[in-house]
């Protein structure tokens, strides 16, 4: 990808010694493109000649530090194992990736893995970057493995990645002209953190449909893991008995574990019983609480005039819920905040979404939170992508999926 091949019966092999390395035409502008936009440069290679006794490890070595003095690498990182080692850093296996991760705290959520070869394709999806493939015609045999992109040149996938950045630039402009609280909605610890990561991320929240779904079997271990590591920004757990007395003694416990944490509390009982005494009681003992699943402007009305002292609060109305029923959810959401107005202590959570235009819609009525799953809240990235494009994305889409299905007529 770098240097020049040699070809074997359509296959690419390495140079054989530092006299024929050759820098191939447009790389060094290439990376010099992606460095000055931000791009960190790491090249991951698989070097099994030296395990197999075909090759020097000084040659390449050598070869390696000639690329690092002719191109703008951070670093080279190899393995130098043939596939019966059962080397965990030989790809397609993503450990070089993983070593290069932590070394240099690499998100692989914003990373990309361009490559010549099947095995750097799979690396990179095995680690989560999205994956381009140069195409250079090599007759290897490997899995079909689908590349999110294929070009013909370093030069080529790299104007590719620019664009996609300048993409997400406009989408994050449209972001920050948001007034709405965007909370992540989930229980994988794996996507809470990676949305941690994100600043327009302002809560979380999770109930015990979603822990369970999520394998987690102990409660309190994995919440109080959770609020350490997300420390600074709203935090809901929900109680999970249906007797009043004991959902009182679960939410004064689970308040003690964090001042960031919000307890959430059903707006009423498996047996219809309204929860607003219990509410009150809280909140006058200065407990926070989300109160879940309501969907009538009743439920609002009663709610809020439960919570007492200027606690603050939250109210979740299921408005994807309500759209479920065949109802539009925007009159209900837009009387729910003007009753808010005279509650300036109480925040309206639009709750389960069903798509991305939910956001924009709860923005514009100006509801204060609007709590998505990681599926939905990944969709922002598409925010002003271009139709067309996208259009040719979801053809690509169909046909590598029709590929790796084999299907035959």
């Amino acid at each position: 990808m770098l240097n020049r091949s040699l070809l074997k019966d359509g296959n690419p092999y390495p140079p054989p010694s530092l006299k024929e390395l050759e820098i191939l035409p447009y790389v060094p502008e290439a990376l010099a493109i992606l460095k000055n936009a931000g791009f960190l440069l790491i090249c991951v290679t698989n070097q099994p000649d030296v395990a197999r006794g075909k090759q020097k490890k000084e040659i390449v070595e050598a070869i390696h530090k000639k690329l690092l003095n002719l191109l703008c690498l951070e670093e080279i990182l190899t393995c130098y194992h043939d596939d019966r080692d059962h080397c965990q850093c030989r790809k397609p296996l993503p450990g070089l990736l993983l070593k290069a991760a932590e070394k240099y705290s690499i998100d692989f959520s914003q990373s990309f893995m361009v490559g010549d070869r099947w095995r750097d394709i799979e690396a990179g999806e095995n680690a989560g970057c999205r994956t381009i493939l140069i195409d250079y015609g090599y007759q290897e045999k490997g899995p079909l493995t689908a590349a999110n992109l294929k070009v013909t040149s370093l030069k080529e996938a790299a104007d590719w990645i620019i664009n996609q950045i300048k993409s997400t630039e406009e989408s994050m402009k449209s972001l920050e002209g948001l007034k709405i609280k965007l909370f992540a909605d989930g229980a994988d610890k794996n996507g809470m953190m990676e949305m941690y990561q994100k600043p327009y991320i302002k809560g979380f929240t999770t109930n015990p449909t979603l822990m369970r779904k999520a394998g987690i079997s102990d409660y309190e271990a994995f919440a109080r893991d959770i609020i350490k590591s997300i420390p600074d920004r709203s935090l809901s757990l929900e109680v999970f008995s249906d007797e009043f007395d004991e959902m009182s003694r679960q939410a004064r416990k689970i308040s003690s574990w964090g001042d960031n944490v919000y307890v959430k509390i059903p707006v009423t009982n498996t047996k219809g019983i309204s929860s607003a005494p219990l509410v009150r009681d809280l909140t006058k003992a200065g407990v926070k609480v989300n109160v879940t699943a309501l969907m009538t402007l009743e439920q609002v009305q009663e709610t809020s005039q439960a919570i007492l002292n200027g606690t603050p609060a939250y109210i979740s109305v299921f408005a994807g819920r309500i759209a479920d029923s065949g109802r539009d959810p925007l009159p209900i959401m837009s009387t729910a905040l003007t009753h808010l107005v005279q509650y300036p202590h109480i925040e309206l959570i639009w709750a389960s979404p069903r798509e991305l235009l939910n956001v924009f819609q709860a923005d514009q009525i100006g509801c204060h939170i609007i709590t998505a799953t990681n599926d939905i809240l990944k969709k922002l990235s598409l925010i002003g992508k271009d139709l067309t494009e996208y259009s040719l994305d979801t053809v690509k889409m169909f046909y590598d999926d029709a590929q790796k299905a084999g299907y035959k007529i």
